[in-house]
């Protein structure tokens, strides 16, 4: 079984800059999508960026040219780099596993199956 454990989360100031990694234990992960998705205080949650099995990259509009998603298949890890933070940006940060040997890059939450628990991102003014 899957496992996801997110880190990186942190308290910062508007203009900084936090990293945050999702390691997967239990499957290998270099052929299936990877998802970071947040979850702001009464909202719902939405998509900020994914990395296909093939490298293909995809990004909200909110966050396109200051965040950055990558991974490493030899770490069974995926990253977001957020640079430039707003206070827009204060959310709980969750990684997932998408769809395997997915065409293009998948920005639905339906088509996420397994999720991490969640890094807190706190950005102040």
């Amino acid at each position: 079984q899957v496992q996801l454990v997110e880190s990186g989360g942190g308290l910062v100031q508007a203009g900084d800059s936090l990293r945050l990694s999702c390691a997967a234990s239990g499957r290998t992960l270099s052929s299936y999508a990877m998802g970071w998705f947040r979850q702001a205080p009464g909202k719902e949650r939405e998509f900020v960026a994914a990395v296909s099995w093939t490298g293909g990259i995809a990004y909200a509009d909110s966050v396109l040219g200051r965040f950055t998603a990558s991974r490493s298949n030899a770490k069974n890890t995926v990253y977001l780099q957020m640079n430039s933070l707003k206070p827009e940006d204060t959310a709980v940060y969750y990684c997932a596993v998408g769809p395997q040997v997915y065409i293009s890059v998948p920005r639905l939450r339906r088509q996420y199956d397994v999720w991490g628990q969640g890094t807190q991102v706190t950005v102040s003014s």
